[in-house]
């Protein structure tokens, strides 16, 4: 029988993530020797690595930081919420998010590629990924450098980090709109800044669709153009933040609150785990 307690399984369970069973069965092998215990535990799990990676992860957290005009995002993903609410999760996603920081990262492969504590950051990764027994991935990273920069990061889910995460960033005003527009951003998830950021092939199919749906509903000829005007404006609405109606006040289009504030929208980036933008 190992020479092991229930506070050494506990104390390897808080170190290296793993399941009781898994670290039991590690500290059996290595005769309760828990520096032994662990290195099994890494090999085992790495060996799981690549049969992981086809596995969907998507849960995990969004986590942002802002210093010296310029903000970071990134989405850290997991397999299940049992583990995106992890404190070792948890920790890893702020390690990686210093990180970025640190190397001015603003896509998730550079971010990957960079070297921490002698190591890539996938290589870190991987490895929680062998004692955490989930798929670990950075699915994304945003970078917002404008004169005034804010974060705002939201929980959908009391239990678990935030899911939603934005960075604003303006000129002129003061931090108060800046928070509030980002919020506005986290609740109405637009696409794009301005009209112009959205291609010539889009617009034009969204009024080809229009133009086949009014056919569909029998409007008029006469009709037509004005009636497509206006579903393109509506899309245009719903996507571009500037003219997105405002979350605190839906008499007013985003960019004239900005306007009354003195301040103008430069960029901005949002997250949502798990979703496609």
């Amino acid at each position: 029988m190992a020479n092991y307690t229930a506070a050494d399984i506990k104390a390897l369970r808080e170190q290296t993530g793993a399941g009781m069973m898994d670290v039991k069965k590690a500290l059996d092998e290595a005769e309760g020797d828990k520096g032994k215990a662990t290195e099994i535990l890494r090999v085992k799990g790495l060996k799981g690595v690549t049969k992981r990676e086809g596995r969907s992860a998507s849960n995990g957290l969004v986590a942002a930081k802002v210093a010296n005009g310029i903000g970071t995002l990134v989405e850290v993903n997991c397999e299940t919420d049992f583990v995106a609410k992890n404190p070792r999760f948890i920790e890893l996603a702020e390690k990686v998010l210093d990180q970025a920081v640190t190397v001015g990262a603003g896509d998730a492969q550079t971010l990957l590629d960079s070297e921490l504590d002698g190591q890539t950051v996938k290589d870190v990764l991987d490895q929680a990924n062998a004692t955490i027994g989930e798929k670990i991935e950075v699915r994304r990273v945003a970078r917002v450098e404008a004169p005034q920069v804010v974060a705002y990061l939201h929980k959908t889910n009391p239990d678990l980090p935030a899911q939603i995460g934005v960075l604003f960033g303006y000129t002129g005003g003061d931090e108060q709109v800046g928070r509030d527009v980002a919020m506005h951003i986290a609740a109405f998830s637009p696409t794009v800044l301005t009209r112009d950021d959205i291609s010539a092939d889009t617009v034009e199919n969204e009024r080809r669709i229009a133009e086949e749906t009014a056919k569909e509903e029998g409007k008029p000829e006469a009709a037509l153009p004005r009636i497509v005007e206006g579903r393109v404006n509506g899309f245009y609405a719903e996507n571009v933040l500037l003219e997105q109606k405002y979350a605190k006040d839906q008499k007013k289009q985003v960019q004239a609150v900005l306007s009354e504030a003195g301040a103008q929208a430069t960029s901005f980036a949002r997250f949502r785990v798990g979703a496609s933008a």
